[in-house]
């Protein structure tokens, strides 16, 4: 008899703003009761609604900077102008807990986690349960509709995003998995295709026996 043991999956989900990656996200989470959302640091202040601690951590500029000297995160970025970041401690006890983690993050962060799977001291946690995965929008033309179409947004905060995103768009050869989301059903069809694929993959297995 083979008996066999999943190891916990870290899952890492990028886009530009606007590409559907939240709604595909908050989705994957609400379908698999076994995967839940990372919680970030910022330095930005709190929208309406949010809990400290369950939205994010909110955190002084000044309380972020000893963080990032004591090397106590996993991915930290400035984006529009705030600083975000993931300590190893959230994820660790995330994963402790045997719950898949997905980390909604930008590509800096996804490019700072890639380096340190393949370069970090102490990252023999991380090599064989990361995955990561980017969402880009089927044309830039698109992303600009669905920009303006929010509504919520000035002109000059919608200009700086495209900027961005245009940037951003040349990272995707750099992850595991890509999706264009043209049509979300089909989108998130693959997304939970690639969640469990990857629960599936012998590298995660552990505790074979006879």
């Amino acid at each position: 008899m083979i008996t066999l043991e999943r190891k916990p999956l870290l899952m890492i989900v990028s886009a530009p703003s606007g590409a559907g990656k939240t709604t595909l996200c908050d989705r994957l989470v609400k379908e698999f009761d076994c995967i839940s959302y990372s919680v970030s640091c910022t330095t930005r202040a709190p929208r309406e609604g949010e809990i400290d601690g369950v939205s994010y951590y909110f955190l002084s500029a000044e309380a972020f900077d000893q963080r990032v000297q004591a090397d106590e995160f996993l991915e930290h970025a400035t984006v529009h102008g705030n600083r975000y970041g993931t300590l190893k401690e959230t994820i660790h006890d995330s994963l402790k807990s045997g719950r898949d983690v997905l980390m909604d993050i930008d590509v800096q962060g996804a490019e700072q986690i890639r380096e340190y799977v393949l370069n970090g001291t102490d990252n023999e946690w991380i090599q064989d349960i990361y995955v990561d995965i980017f969402i880009a929008p089927p044309s830039m033309e698109d992303l600009q509709l669905r920009l303006w179409g929010r509504g919520s947004d000035e002109e000059s905060v919608i200009r700086r995003r495209l900027a961005r995103a245009q940037e951003e768009l040349a990272y995707w050869r750099q992850y595991q998995y890509v999706i264009v989301n043209d049509r979300i059903e089909d989108s998130y069809h693959a997304l939970r295709s690639i969640l469990i694929a990857e629960r599936h993959r012998v590298q995660r297995m552990q505790g074979l026996g006879h």
